[in-house]
């Protein structure tokens, strides 16, 4: 026992009775003490959850950081209408209902978006969490998927993303969801623990994978058909379960779309921008080909704007943006149907260049460097400016309510000028195929799985690149500019199979035994022959 009481400089201890009930025990053994009691509880933590847990405090302690830095997150002009609709009750199906549901429930019972993104950076986490716990059952260890998606957390690009006011983050979020119980159902076929059906929490998973895929972005639903049919491939006892799951997503989405939105008073998109792609077809096949439209088809489209607006809006075929604008919309709208039988009257006659202007704005899904310039020196490319220090501002929001609830208010001036540097740092034009564009990425996951599918002589591995393949196809068939955001996660996914390297060079314990060759009727033993002794 000590002989006295008192804790040394004079200040009161809460732990002297812990320290005077030990005999002999100086006062600084306190810290020792506590490193045995920190790692008593970590091993009480179940060994399944250790990983999953560091990457998720890791991961979430990085996202905190830029959320203080980005305060209450990162607001561009779709933000800002996203706002406007939900606040004034103007809800229009051409964005994400369910997002803007969500967004309105933060506005109405915080009065602000930082609620909504700060569940978006809790949300990335816990996926990316899941998605390295997942990743060991092919055989990753945590040492090379935990750094990976502590770079999804680093990284400007990434990051920054997690904490934007738009869609295209919970769409992403839940393409990651797929990804990794992916990557656990082919494990589980991979290690032999596969008895023909899903586990309660894989399919649970797995459905609000497929739905948020499906809801949070309009046309995101062929995503969710591609990554069903690679699991159709590779879990054989589970093809009814799976397909009814994506028929019955499928079929959901569309319900909503064309019937239940209406009927609860959402209004539809009007048509000049559901025929937006279409007019900037023709805006292009004309500044390349103009004889190919008739006298008649030119008075048709001099109603909607004049001749020479569609001549220079179509010598920039990477956004369709640039003629929408332009056009009289009430007019277009009436003549939306022979617009749209021009189209494919032009398709007929020339499929190349309508072709190739689809091909032109999906840019950003397919080709690794950004493109040309236009004749008025703007790149094109896919950067999403979103700027962190000044945002546009929706011409309807100047008078709303929440004006000052959209403007930038940064938790630390010192955490925001490093975050601002960091982001104007990473638009260096010359790493921008790296860091801005999602296709590099894609190419870079195709290459890692088929890699290590051949290596490891197991075709399952193939479904992996399921989301990827279908983001890239979605956006390379149908998109209007070539923005960071839709492609982003292909880039998440692709960071992640960087973890993939280790086990083609044979640092990973290989899990997936080799297919044992074939005995040929060459080398098989004769049978029915004695040998004598």
């Amino acid at each position: 026992m000590r002989p006295h009481a008192t804790p040394p400089y004079g200040r009161f201890d809460p732990n002297i009775q812990e320290i005077l009930a030990m005999p002999d025990a100086p006062y600084g053994s306190r810290l020792p003490a506590a490193k045995a009691k920190a790692r008593a509880v970590w091993t009480r933590v179940p060994p399944a959850l250790r990983l999953p847990l560091v990457v998720f405090l890791s991961c979430q302690a990085c996202y905190l950081l830029w959320w203080m830095a980005f305060y209450p997150g990162m607001i561009d002009y779709d933000a800002l209408a996203y706002t406007w609709q939900v606040t004034t009750d103007h809800w229009i199906s051409n964005h994400s209902v369910l997002y803007n549901s969500l967004l309105w429930l933060s506005l109405n019972t915080t009065g602000g978006f930082a609620a909504l993104t700060l569940s978006q950076t809790i949300a990335m986490s816990a996926v990316l969490a899941y998605a390295c716990a997942s990743l060991r059952t092919i055989g990753v260890r945590g040492r090379w998927s935990a750094p990976a998606a502590l770079v999804c957390a680093l990284a400007p690009p990434l990051a920054s993303f997690t904490v934007y006011v738009g869609k295209d983050v919970p769409f992403t979020i839940c393409a990651l969801l797929v990804f990794a119980v992916t990557a656990r159902l082919t494990g589980r076929r991979l290690r032999g623990s596969w008895k023909g059906r899903l586990r309660r929490s894989e399919l649970l998973l797995l459905c609000v994978g497929f739905f948020g895929i499906s809801l949070f972005r309009n046309n995101g639903f062929p995503v969710a058909v591609i990554a069903a049919l690679g699991l159709l491939a590779v879990l054989p006892g589970a093809r009814r379960v799976i397909a009814a799951l994506v028929t019955v997503t499928t079929a959901v989405t569309l319900t909503l779309m064309f019937v239940v939105y209406g009927a609860v008073g959402i209004q539809k998109p009007p048509k000049t921008l559901v025929y937006n792609l279409h007019y900037a077809d023709l805006s292009v096949t004309y500044a390349q080909a103009p004889e190919l439209f008739t006298q008649d088809d030119l008075r048709l489209m001099a109603k909607t704007a004049p001749l020479s607006d569609w001549r220079t809006t179509g010598t920039t075929c990477f956004a369709s943006d640039p003629l929408y604008r332009k056009l009289n919309r009430h007019v277009t709208d009436q003549l939306a149907e022979p617009l749209v039988e021009l189209w494919w009257r032009t398709l007929r006659k020339a499929p190349q260049r309508v072709l190739g202007a689809r091909l032109c704005r999906g840019h950003i899904a397919w080709a690794v460097f950004p493109g040309p310039q236009d004749q008025g020196g703007r790149t094109y490319n896919a950067l999403d400016r979103v700027d962190p220090v000044f945002y546009k501002w929706y011409a309807e929001m100047r008078t709303s309510p929440y004006n000052k609830a959209a403007q930038p208010r940064p938790v630390s001036e010192g955490l925001h000028h490093v975050g601002a540097f960091a982001y104007s740092a990473a638009h260096v034009p010359q790493l921008e195929w790296l860091l801005w564009r999602g296709a590099i990425w894609c190419y870079a996951t195709y290459a890692l799985v088929t890699r290590l599918a051949r290596s490891r002589r197991c075709r399952p591995l193939f479904a992996l690149a399921g989301v990827t393949f279908g983001t890239q196809l979605t956006v390379l068939a149908a998109t209007p500019s070539p923005c960071f955001r839709y492609m982003a996660a292909p880039m998440f996914i692709g960071v992640l199979c960087l973890s993939l390297i280790p086990a083609l060079r044979g640092a990973v314990v290989s899990v997936i035994p080799p297919r044992a060759p074939r005995a040929t009727p060459a080398t098989a033993p004769p049978k029915n022959v004695e040998y004598a002794p």
